[in-house]
């Protein structure tokens, strides 16, 4: 049953918010032995003097922290009872959304100051994969491309990243991106989550954009086989090209210590103007503004199944890919004004 409207007695209509009723004010009868008082009638409405109605009671200040108190009180209760969902994949949606995205939320909004253009781009619903540039000696950017879809899109969209194995062969870093939604860089996994109707994210640069010297800062490395071509071909998902300005800076890499990234197993081991001579203060990133643009989608729903197997086809739309990012970061780096500002 529908909810029931409820109509106060004492009002012949509706009023307006904020609207004041005026009262016409009766001058009080005189009295004398020519005119007399007219009795009252008990049944006549009185209207009550300006001021004399009940006054409203001011919401309290602690309201807001109440009910936040009793909102982590019922997450860690879930938490602790197991009363929660996770996916195939290991991805957690609630602690995402309460815990990793406000651990990250001051990084993205204080720290880099991200802007973000063309979130028009994303698709409200359905699968997707956005494609990236990747840099900055630590994935920081990927983290921030997570929080700038979640944050900027109408909604709300989370963006389920693909990761390489050493992610998930470092302790507790495991988990966090499990946790996270991020999953295994393999055609498989991907294909699996835009079938869902997810939004993924792919940085094809790999280990080769990331580490690279600062010398080579924004220069597009080799975007591998595009192979997320073919995977995005056999879901039938657009491919949204994404440019990412202010994440090269974080870590200037002039060095990289190849023998002690061997002896780590690491793919390389930056060196920077700060680290590892200050120690530990050298890990922390420099305050650069940042730019994120996603640029126009590129459909891949109008070619056959059998495109997917087509390698003049991948390397072309490959090529597409990559030439629009690194147009865009050329275009960004030019209107920018200076890297910290």
């Amino acid at each position: 049953m529908a909810d029931a409207k409820v109509i106060p007695f004492d009002e012949d209509r509706p009023r307006r918010r904020g609207a004041v009723r005026k009262v016409r004010a009766v001058p009080a009868p005189v009295e004398s032995a020519d005119h007399p008082a007219d009795p009252v009638d008990p049944a006549d409405p009185v209207e009550p003097p300006a001021g004399s109605g009940p006054e409203p009671v001011p919401a309290r200040s602690g309201d807001g922290w109440d009910r936040r108190i009793a909102g982590g009180l019922a997450f860690l209760r879930r938490r602790i009872t197991g009363e929660y969902e996770v996916d195939d994949f290991g991805y957690d949606k609630e602690l995402t959304d309460q815990v990793l995205m406000s651990l990250l939320r001051p990084l993205y909004d204080k720290y880099f100051r991200v802007e973000v253009k063309g979130i028009e781009n994303i698709p409200k619903e359905g699968g997707a994969l956005i494609v990236a540039n990747h840099s900055g000696t630590l994935p920081l950017d990927g983290l921030m491309l997570q929080v700038a879809v979640h944050d900027r899109h109408p909604a709300e969209r989370h963006l389920r990243l693909l990761a390489a194995d050493l992610v998930f062969m470092l302790p507790v870093v495991n988990e966090v991106a499990r946790k996270a939604g991020h999953t295994l860089a393999c055609a498989e996994d991907a294909q699996r989550l835009l079938e869902a109707g997810e939004l993924v994210g792919v940085m094809p640069e790999g280990f080769k954009g990331i580490g690279k010297p600062f010398g080579e800062r924004y220069k597009l490395q080799r975007f591998g086989r595009g192979g997320f071509v073919s995977t995005a071909l056999r879901a039938g998902t657009p491919i949204v090209p994404c440019s990412i300005v202010g994440a090269e800076e974080i870590y200037p890499m002039i060095g990289n210590a190849k023998t002690l990234a061997r002896l780590l197993g690491l793919p390389y081991f930056p060196v920077t103007p700060t680290f590892p001579w200050l120690g530990p203060l050298g890990a922390v990133p420099l305050p650069t503004k940042w730019t994120i643009q996603f640029g126009e989608p590129i459909p891949t729903d109008g070619y056959a199944p059998e495109a997917a197997e087509d390698p003049m086809l991948m390397f072309n739309l490959t090529d597409q890919v990559r030439e629009q990012i690194q147009h865009t970061l050329y275009k960004l780096l030019v209107q920018r004004r200076s890297v910290f500002f």
